[in-house]
């Protein structure tokens, strides 16, 4: 056969496919929801709503005493101060190893940098040492007795 035929072919059972879902699918979510949710004859949306909201949402009474707020002005308890301040203990730990590490890995950079430096400044001296050395030893020019 030829790919263009093998193509219809398959749009066309898709199609049939899609068109037979289509019709079957709602009368059998109908069918399986009918009897649970109907008011009237009719299926309702809001009642399978309103059976959620049963088993998510507390009662008023409960959501008031557990979302309690006092006023701007009043004092604090001994719990929220207690809370607050060990809030800021920690947080006050916490920048303080923070800054504690960088200074540590600055110091450990600036060391590093020194013997870098030493070294090459060592090199170069060993360098010129020989360069002038004039055969003895010790070199004269470090011996000298100035008059």
């Amino acid at each position: 056969m030829n790919w263009k035929e093998i193509l219809f072919l398959s749009c066309l059972a898709t199609f049939v496919l899609l068109v037979g879902m289509r019709k079957v699918a709602p009368t059998a979510f109908k069918c399986t929801l009918m009897p649970l949710f109907t008011i009237h004859g009719r299926s309702s949306p809001l009642s399978l709503l309103s059976g959620v909201k049963k088993k998510i949402f507390i009662q008023g009474s409960d959501a008031s005493n557990f979302f309690k707020k006092r006023g701007k002005r009043a004092t604090k308890s001994r719990d929220e101060l207690n809370a607050e301040t060990r809030q800021m203990l920690i947080a006050d730990e916490q920048r303080r190893e923070y800054f504690e590490e960088q200074r540590n890995k600055f110091e450990n950079f600036v060391k590093e940098e020194h013997k870098e430096q030493q070294e090459r400044s060592r090199e170069q001296i060993e360098q010129w040492r020989q360069y002038h050395y004039d055969g003895l030893y010790p070199s004269y020019m470090y011996n000298r007795h100035h008059i």
